[in-house]
């Protein structure tokens, strides 16, 4: 009985570390799968539709994106502004350029907005100099929802934010980007101008 008891103790114990560490490992999972180009993987892991809308107004560097419409009656010229804005909006950047496997990995390492610079054809290589990154410090702990920061040398901190969606299972639902702008992306960047190709082969005058 004794050795019954002491089994029981030991599993009720095991399972409230893995119920309380289990965002902390959900944040590595993340980590791994970025880094390995595991779409399934990540697909588990990230609830892209509420990141994508967690990234679009701090790309966008607009606080009233994040404020109600005004009424008509009480700022009739911010109303109409604010309808034509819905319709046409201006230029920002994507917040699908930070959800590639690439730029996930390099979010998890602390690169913040220049993750978004991250191409598939950058994902880090697979030797442990490259792997990995800062670890993760935990900023909120909570039953079901849990945030870790990530921070870069400088000491910009992103912020990952799980919500439990199982016993043990967590997703990623919001990332917080350190202030600033955001780089241009590559895919966004100009285009090179064409060489200039001189008259080499005409006859001088």
């Amino acid at each position: 009985m004794k050795l019954l008891g002491r089994f029981i103790v030991t599993a009720v114990v095991l399972m409230a570390i893995t119920f309380f560490a289990a965002p902390g490992v959900a944040f590595f999972a993340l980590r791994s799968a970025a880094e390995s180009n595991d779409v399934a993987g990540l697909a588990r892991l990230v609830d892209f539709a509420a990141v994508r809308q967690s990234l679009r107004p701090q790309l966008d560097g607009n606080p009233a994106a994040l404020a109600p419409a005004p009424s008509f009656m009480e700022d009739p010229i911010g109303a109409v502004r604010r309808q034509l804005e819905q319709v046409a909006p201006a230029a920002s950047p994507d917040a699908d350029a930070y959800l590639t496997p690439a730029a996930l990995a390099a979010l998890t390492r602390g690169e913040g907005r220049y993750a978004s610079q991250r191409t598939g054809g950058a994902l880090p290589s697979p030797d442990a100099t490259t792997t990995g990154g800062p670890m993760p410090r935990p900023v909120y702990w909570g039953i079901n929802r849990a945030r870790m920061s990530a921070t870069d040398e400088g000491g910009s901190q992103t912020i990952f934010t799980f919500e439990r969606k199982g016993p043990f299972e967590w997703k990623l639902v919001h990332v917080g980007l350190p202030e600033g702008v955001a780089p241009v992306t590559p895919s966004r960047a100009a285009p090179p101008a064409p060489p200039v190709v001189g008259n080499s082969g005409g006859k001088g005058g």
